[in-house]
């Protein structure tokens, strides 16, 4: 059964509203990302054990930790990088969450990021190390302007690091904005189906720069992606980042009224392809 989740930080800054709204919508759990406008890899030890303990609370659970690990330059320092992903990795434990949402580095200034591939491949799998004895996945985003931006490269990392502690996150909307594809579930999806361990759920509309579409009015294809997620039984987490009113390099902004009205078309579109959704 497919499991809604959310960025709630695009329906409030607060931390305390985005707990009540996704009590008041039936949504189950949170990719935590900003807390009370800081990253929740920026939160103190008070503020950690605050934001878990609302969240208990309300019974929510986390689905990811919603981290901005990779998007950085290939060419700035690892070793305070890799201590960052250490960090995310502990977060997970401490809010038991099953993965960490992370990326794959931006080129130096004036590069391209594929000409930087070993590097890319050597950092990651130095942070899959990082998980020994530990239960989180790292779960890759493609998104544009990073090493994993195509499904042929998000697929050549995953299987040339080959753990099981590396999958991917698929992002249909970062397919079409950054990408310009048109057809996403026959050209992406099938190419890394095999490795996907989570969804986020981002329509956008081609030629359109500024915000996403409702699911499944754009050209994402969220209607055939969820058809495809329920042939094969899909038995994870639909993430909504819808992006509805701003998007940026480190998140969105959608607020309630928008954010409720692309849960109930995800919703509806899970009913009609006939995918099991809570």
């Amino acid at each position: 059964m497919a499991r809604l989740s959310a960025f709630a930080d695009e329906v409030s800054d607060d931390f305390q509203e985005q707990v009540d709204y996704l009590v008041a919508e039936g949504i189950g759990h949170i990719e935590i990302r900003f807390v009370d406008r800081k990253n929740v890899m920026d939160l103190s030890e008070p503020e950690l054990r605050d934001a878990r303990q609302m969240l208990a609370d309300r019974g929510l659970g986390v689905s990811a930790i919603g981290s901005p690990i990779g998007k950085v330059r290939i060419d700035e320092p690892f070793e305070p990088h890799l201590d960052r992903c250490r960090h995310a990795i502990d977060l997970a434990a401490f809010f038991d969450a099953p993965f960490v949402r992370i990326f794959s580095y931006y080129s130096p200034e004036g590069g391209r990021i594929e000409s930087h591939r070993d590097e890319v491949l050597e950092r990651m799998g130095r942070k899959v190390e990082l998980l020994e004895g530990r239960d989180a996945v790292l779960v890759h985003e493609n998104e544009t302007g990073i090493y994993g931006h195509s499904a042929a490269s998000c697929v050549d990392m995953v299987r040339s690091v080959g753990s099981p502690k590396l999958k991917l996150a698929y992002d249909p909307g970062n397919f079409v904005w950054g990408q310009e594809i048109a057809d996403n579930v026959a050209e992406c999806w099938p190419l890394m189906k095999p490795h996907v361990a989570h969804v986020h759920i981002k329509d956008w509309t081609l030629g359109v720069d500024a915000v996403g579409a409702i699911p499944g009015e754009g050209d994402g294809q969220i209607r055939a992606l969820l058809a495809e997620l329920a042939a094969t039984d899909y038995d994870g987490f639909l993430t909504l980042e819808p992006h509805l009113r701003s998007g940026g390099q480190f998140g969105g902004d959608t607020g309630p009224e928008l954010f409720s009205a692309a849960t109930s078309a995800v919703r509806a579109l899970c009913r009609d392809v006939g995918l099991a959704c809570s």
